[in-house]
């Protein structure tokens, strides 16, 4: 190799590269640029949007309030309506039960009296047959049913008339009694809680 071959300087190559590789670097920080830009974009949007001044935040939760309030009000109607429904069932059941068992104490009230009639006038010379102590113990079994049941003899003694309670059959003078009271009660009466099942026949002083 001669002195001139040493003297010359090799072609720098490299800074070609350099320059490429700038350059590449480059149009790869472009886009996030760009993309940071989009996002501060974004990030203005989002500040911009107006929010609700307090002024309607309050009369929002007023109207929750209101609309709370009214669900509240219309639960209690209702409820109070099926309390009202419930108990006029139970009512209507009650006196339901209360007519059926009238009309079957009318009957046994007839029995009743029928029995009651005939140990008031006993025959002469039987007051004390055996047969008296039967009708006795049935009598008794018929007013023990007629407790139960709630039946209640309507009180006549030393009472004066009363049309809601008494039937008169008479309007006797007499001496023993003032006007208007009882002498006698020819067939009692009775009653369940303020219910007339029938009204005492009674003979009236005038």
């Amino acid at each position: 190799m001669g002195e001139k071959d040493k003297h010359e300087e090799p072609i720098k190559e490299p800074e070609k590269d350099t320059a490429s590789k700038s350059a590449d670097t480059i149009k790869e920080e472009k886009p996030l640029k760009e993309s940071s830009s989009n996002k501060e974009e974004s990030k203005e949007e989002m500040v911009t949007i107006p929010l609700k001044s307090m002024e309607e935040q309050l009369k929002e939760i007023d109207d929750l309030k209101e609309k709370a309030q009214t669900y509240a009000d219309g639960w209690k109607r209702e409820r109070a309506d099926f309390d009202n429904y419930r108990k006029r069932i139970q009512r209507d059941r009650e006196q339901e039960k209360q007519n059926l068992t009238v009309e079957i104490i009318k009957n046994y009230l007839v029995l009743h009296d029928d029995l009651r009639l005939a140990l008031k006038n006993v025959p002469a010379g039987q007051e004390n047959a055996q047969w008296l102590d039967g009708i006795a113990l049935i009598l008794k079994k018929m007013e023990k049913i007629l407790d139960v049941e709630g039946i209640e003899q309507i009180n006549t003694e030393k009472a004066d008339f009363d049309p809601n309670l008494h039937e008169a059959i008479s309007h006797e003078e007499n001496p023993d009694f003032k006007s208007g009271q009882i002498i006698e009660v020819v067939k009692p009466g009775y009653k369940i809680n303020n219910r007339i099942i029938r009204p005492a026949l009674v003979r009236v002083a005038k």
